[in-house]
């Protein structure tokens, strides 16, 4: 019996990396059958169908899904959509990897979340920093030389070019979620600063944020700055990591933009200890396999198909989303509830 897939939307992220990532997960995974796509524009989702390989083509989702009744359900929409569609996917009971933001404000997040909890649906978010394989093989060399909670500080710059969007912050997700995700805690504090730029548009500006991740295990809490200039000289992700005696530096392969192919160099008293590159740990030199897109499709296609509870769920993004909407709504200060 083959394992289908089908996707809703046919833009340009699912043409440019998710495209990609399904027909090589199918390549390597001969009953994977990728069965119909689905967009509101019937020419977007006949030609995603052609380049793709994908058996059938809809402009209907929900005519979609009864029809052809898939094993996983990939959704690459607009945020402002995202919500709903994926309520309704979580009520039909199928199992769901929807795109980042996983709604646009924690009310929506939490209406997903009941949603699946309702049916038991396995729901998994794209944050593909979190499966980018240079993020990977640093989360792997912590876990091999750096104490549980030995982190002390970590800076994550996060530049764009010409990037005047009205609201910055359904991209900014992608920093506050890696650098929450690199620290492997939830925030505490948050302290955020904006300079505006109205000559480029009324909601334009750098947004700076002093963090505070929540008390680990030791009683030590890790601080965190993180930088947004959406309209900058390079595209640019990068993260610094200090701990007590190493130092990390991690460039990220955005978009095949200024740092690519990306590295990862970890400084140990004063020298370099090792330097990888995208290319060697991904084994790939393909964007959307450097960047993250191919691993995460890939990781909760085999979580669904061997029955796991997928990592990286919509409960896990929430704090995420919260904070993303601190900074649409221009506010000055973040803190988790304690109870007592």
């Amino acid at each position: 019996m083959p394992f289908k897939i089908c996707i809703i939307g046919c833009g340009a992220l699912a043409n440019s990396h998710h495209g990609p990532a399904y027909v090589k997960y199918a390549s390597e995974h001969p009953s994977t059958e990728l069965t119909a796509c689905c967009d509101l524009d019937p020419q977007k989702a006949e030609s995603f169908s052609r380049c793709f390989g994908l058996r059938r083509f809809y402009t209907d989702p929900l005519r979609m899904l009864e029809t052809e009744t898939p094993h996983a359900v990939c959704l690459v929409v607009p945020p402002e959509i995202t919500c709903g569609l994926a309520c309704q996917v979580l009520e039909l009971g199928f199992p769901l990897l929807l795109e980042k933001p996983p709604g646009l404000t924690t009310a929506e997040t939490d209406r997903m979340i009941a949603a699946a909890r309702r049916s038991g649906v396995p729901n998994q978010v794209a944050f593909n920093r979190r499966y980018t394989p240079l993020v990977t093989a640093l989360k792997q060399r912590l876990s091999e030389v750096a104490p549980p909670g030995g982190l002390q500080h970590l800076q994550y710059d996060f530049f764009r070019i010409g990037r005047t969007d009205p609201d910055f912050s359904t991209t900014a997700i992608h920093g506050i979620d890696a650098a929450r995700f690199l620290a492997g805690s939830d925030y505490a504090h948050i302290a955020f600063q904006y300079h505006e730029f109205p000559e480029l548009g009324p909601t334009v500006a750098n947004i700076l944020l002093d963090c505070t991740f929540a008390l680990d295990s030791g009683g030590d809490a890790a601080t965190a700055q993180i930088c947004f200039l959406p309209v900058s000289g390079a595209v640019i992700e990068r993260a610094t990591l200090h701990y007590h005696d190493r130092l990390f530096f991690l460039h990220l392969p955005i978009w095949n933009a200024f740092d690519a192919p990306g590295s990862l160099v970890e400084v140990f008293q004063g020298q370099v200890a090792r330097t990888l590159s995208g290319p060697q740990v991904s084994e790939s030199a393909e964007d959307f396999v450097l960047n993250g897109f191919y691993a995460e499709d890939s990781a909760f296609f085999d979580d669904i198909c061997s029955g796991r509870t997928p990592q990286g769920d919509l409960v896990s993004a929430r704090q995420s989303v919260e904070i993303a909407q601190c900074i649409r709504e221009r506010r000055s200060a973040y803190s988790i509830e304690i109870s007592a």
